[in-house]
């Protein structure tokens, strides 16, 4: 071996693995490319399709999120006001863009079970149930919307406050335990935008435009394996210089 190419050795065995490294993690996100568009096709096929009866109570237990998130159903049921709570968000995404609350109501089903509804959002001077009458609807309804599973909680979520009813996560499972509801779904049904008296709340809060970032991602780690190639050749050109 030659004193040029003992000088190139190292900086190649280190070129060659960084482009390996680089090039696998440009392959692995077209991977989440093709996986995020059909995760994006199946969501819109459900949430575009025709609403469906919500899942019935014997089937909660056997429900697994990945099979039923945004799901479009429908429910029949009697809401109980009186056990409404909220749920704060910075805005209602494509429902208002300012701070308020997500409006959580029980909705009793013939079956005796229990679908917590997120009824939509209410800017914060519309907190209180007062300030919306005319939207509390009575007597036997029907609502349509996706399916939801528990938001969960992370060391950022701030602690809820049950007695003033307002939480910080969508999850059945708590509103379900503060008002002793023993038998309530294990997801969220999050209302479509039909209007109601007095435009309050104001449903079709569902966020569906996901994120998808993942072939920008891809050309970006192919690209800094080209950026390495061409640094090693500006190495190896120089060191042939001297």
């Amino acid at each position: 071996m030659s004193e040029r190419q003992a000088r190139l050795f190292w900086p190649a065995v280190f070129t060659c693995v960084t482009v390996a490294i680089l090039m696998s993690l440009g392959v692995w996100q077209l991977h989440r490319l093709k996986w995020k568009e059909e995760l994006i096709g199946k969501i819109e096929a459900r949430a575009n399709a025709a609403p469906q009866p919500v899942p019935s109570l014997e089937e909660w237990p056997k429900l697994r999120p990945e099979d039923y998130e945004y799901r479009h159903v429908y429910a029949i049921g009697t809401f109980e006001h009186g056990e409404e709570s909220l749920v704060f968000r910075p805005s209602g995404g494509p429902a208002a863009t300012a701070p308020g609350y997500f409006v959580l109501t029980p909705l009793l089903l013939k079956s005796g079970g229990y679908v917590i509804v997120n009824r939509g959002f209410v800017p914060m001077d519309r907190k209180e149930q007062s300030s919306r009458l005319s939207g509390q609807l009575q007597g036997e309804i029907v609502v349509a919307g996706l399916m939801s599973p528990p938001e969960p909680r992370n060391f950022f979520t701030p602690a809820d406050d049950p007695a003033a009813r307002q939480y910080f996560t969508l999850d059945p499972r708590v509103i379900a335990q503060h008002f002793g509801l023993t038998t309530t779904a294990p997801f969220i049904l999050n209302a479509d935008d039909t209007p109601v008296p007095g435009g309050w709340p104001k449903g079709g809060t569902i966020d569906r435009n996901l994120p998808n970032n993942h072939f920008s991602y891809a050309m970006t780690w192919f690209a800094l394996a080209l950026a390495a190639i061409g640094i090693f050749a500006v190495f190896a050109r120089q060191g042939a210089r001297t």
